[in-house]
C-alpha cells in the first residue's frame, strides 16, 4: 500500500486539492440554489469560487511550480472546457431529474481526470 501511495503521490495530492475546491464549489452552488438563484448562475459562481483556490493549490503544491501568466492562460482554457462539461452535465441532470447536484457530482470525476492529465502534461509542465 505504501508503494502505491508513493508511486501515485502527485495524483493523490491533486485529488486532495480537488476535493477542497469541490467542497467550496458545490457548497456555494447549493447555498445559492437554496437562496433561489438560478442553477446556471449558481453553478457559475461555485465554479468561479473554486477557480483561484484550485489554480494556486495545483501550481504550488501539486505540480510544485511557480504561477506564471502562461500557465494561468492554459489553466483558464482547461477550466473553460471543464466549465462547459460541468454545465452540460448539470443541465442534463436538471432536465432529466430536476437535480443540479446530481449532474454536478457526476461531472466531478470527468473534470478531475481531464484536469490532472492536462495539468501535468500541458499547463504546469
Amino acid at each position: 500500500m505504501r508503494k502505491l501511495v508513493i508511486r501515485h503521490r502527485q495524483f493523490l495530492v491533486y485529488l486532495a486539492g480537488g476535493l477542497l475546491c469541490a467542497l467550496i464549489d458545490v457548497g456555494l452552488m447549493q447555498l445559492l440554489i437554496g437562496a433561489g438563484v438560478n442553477h446556471v448562475a449558481a453553478v457559475s459562481a461555485g465554479f468561479a469560487a473554486g477557480l483561484l483556490v484550485n489554480y494556486s493549490f495545483h501550481s504550488s503544491v501539486t505540480f510544485q511550480g511557480s504561477p506564471t501568466a502562461v500557465s494561468f492562460v492554459r489553466y483558464a482554457c482547461v477550466v473553460g472546457g471543464n466549465y462547459l462539461l460541468t454545465l452540460a452535465f448539470v443541465s442534463l441532470s436538471v432536465a432529466l431529474a430536476d437535480s443540479a447536484l446530481a449532474g454536478k457530482l457526476v461531472s466531478l470525476p470527468v473534470v478531475a481526470i481531464n484536469g490532472f492529465f492536462l495539468g501535468k502534461h500541458w499547463i504546469f509542465k
